[in-house]
């Protein structure tokens, strides 16, 4: 294990994050010095020194090991929960360290869960640098250091390869070192896009920009209590509910969409047909059921709700028009589905990718196909693609593992003293980064501050296992535990 590469890739990891906590002080300076500017000052500090460090004192070095890569991409995401927390915790009000400690995971993960009763009582540069840390995590922390290494370093490709799981880069058919570049460029767009989108729909440009931090890394940090539906705007619901859709689509197949000016690629594809068909059918089911459960519910309210809350959770960004807690049980456990399987890989969703769960339909009808006809030849076909057992294999074993690690999940919750069904919706919410849950505590305009400490410090873990997809999590712990019982 090399140190000093390892040192000086999280160093960088972490003066991302100490530049907007300096954007967030510009912030509080022009918000006539807000009650954040102290504990902002203090944690930039704390974290441009600890960024700086590695550059100053470790010397530079093109070689990087597999172990160094897990190291990198793992330590990297945790020691941005730890520097992103200072803000929160000097800060204080409601944040006691294990809130600071989830609301920073909650941020960086593009979860969205949050602890907060009174978001409005918070001062505006802390409501920017919350938002920040889903601009961060949104484009991932690794990806902002894959964008400065120079295209020939074997450092680029080593990092891609990791930080890319193997679902996000099969539509791109591009290089590794390409598909950063597409994807940086796609998710600026998109906040670019909702931003102007969003000042036109009224907006200041502080809600805007904070707003638009968050629907474009599916995050759903708001700057209020009641998130969008406090803006009481149909247009403002439209526009982020089309924002949600982009981005929870594969950013290769957006950027091909886009240069090519053709539909015909998106509309071709298996795994958008797969997710628009399933979001369809789940909105209509939603709509049905919530307006036949509410006879004062109009229609065409019905309908918004409905697409709306459907959109929100199956893009895994938690925003919210109204509060599901009142919605039938069945509406409530159709938006838990929806938030698990979520959106396409190679976007900024959660859950265990629209493609996985194709590809595990696929699998299974040929398995009866072959049960019925032995002597079958026939494989899995993903639009043009032929899928061999290898291919399959590990998004089968994935959702396996993840599957797992929900039911663990679960019981440790109980055991933790969570009530009711939040040990159940709220481990799906959070290993699927969708965020809010259903429930009248911790639904779509519910928080997480009357969970157990150990119930959220559970959820975090989930939080970050669905970000990383649980692989790199793993390798390193087996690395770790390897190298010990070795030297036992």
């Amino acid at each position: 294990m090399n140190l000093r590469v390892i040192t000086r890739n999280i160093g960088f990891a972490l003066l991302v994050s100490a530049l907007f906590m300096l954007l967030s002080i510009v912030v509080s300076f022009a918000n006539g010095r807000d009650s954040a500017l102290a504990a902002l000052l203090i944690s930039f500090s704390i974290t441009f020194i600890f960024g700086i460090f590695p550059f100053i004192f470790v010397r530079r070095t093109e070689t990087i090991t597999l172990t160094d890569g897990y190291m990198i991409i793992v330590l990297s995401w945790l020691l941005s929960f730890v520097f992103g927390m200072l803000p929160y915790a000097l800060w204080g009000g409601p944040f006691t360290l294990e809130n600071a400690w989830f609301e920073s995971v909650s941020g960086f993960t593009a979860t969205g869960a949050s602890i907060l009763e009174n978001v409005e009582a918070l001062p505006q540069s802390l409501l920017f640098w919350r938002a920040s840390t889903h601009f961060i995590g949104g484009l991932g922390v690794v990806v902002f250091l894959l964008l400065i290494i120079p295209n020939s370093s074997p450092v680029r490709l080593r990092l891609a390869n990791m930080e890319l799981s193997s679902l996000s880069k099969d539509a791109y058919k591009t290089r590794a070192n390409k598909t950063v570049y597409i994807f940086a460029y796609v998710y600026l767009a998109i906040v670019a896009l909702s931003f102007i989108a969003y000042l036109i729909c009224g907006m200041s440009p502080f809600d805007a920009i904070c707003h638009a931090f968050s629907v474009s890394a599916t995050g759903g940090f708001s700057t209020r209590t009641a998130s969008i539906g406090a803006f009481h705007s149909v247009a403002v619901d439209i526009v982020t509910m089309i924002f949600m859709l982009l981005s929870s689509l594969h950013f290769g197949l957006l950027y091909v969409t886009v240069v090519t000016r053709s539909f015909r690629t998106m509309f071709s594809n298996p795994v958008f047909k797969f997710y628009l068909s399933y979001l369809l059918i789940a909105i209509v089911l939603i709509t049905l059921n919530i307006r036949l459960h509410t006879p004062d519910l109009s229609w065409g309210r019905a309908i918004l709700e409905g697409s709306f809350m459907t959109v929100s959770y199956a893009s895994t960004t938690g925003f919210a028009i109204s509060d599901n807690s009142t919605w039938p049980m069945f509406s409530g456990f159709l938006l838990l589905l929806v938030g698990f399987v979520c959106g396409c890989a190679g976007s900024t969703t959660g859950g265990v990718k629209a493609d996985r769960v194709l590809v595990l339909f696929k699998a299974i009808g040929r398995q009866i196909r072959n049960s019925i006809h032995p002597s079958s030849v026939g494989g899995i076909k993903m639009g043009r693609r032929h899928l061999r057992d290898e291919d399959v294999y590990p998004h089968v074993l994935y959702l396996s593992l993840f599957l797992v690690f929900m039911m663990l999940s679960i019981v440790l919750c109980y055991i933790f003293g969570a009530r009711d069904l939040d040990a159940v919706s709220g481990t799906i919410s959070s290993i699927c980064n969708v965020g809010p849950s259903i429930g009248e505590r911790i639904g779509s305009l519910g928080n997480y501050n009357s969970q157990p400490t150990g119930v959220k410090l559970i959820f975090t873990f989930d939080m970050f296992l669905g970000r990383v997809e649980i692989y790199p999590v793993l390798s390193v712990l087996a690395m770790l535990f390897g190298r010990r019982g070795r030297r036992l």
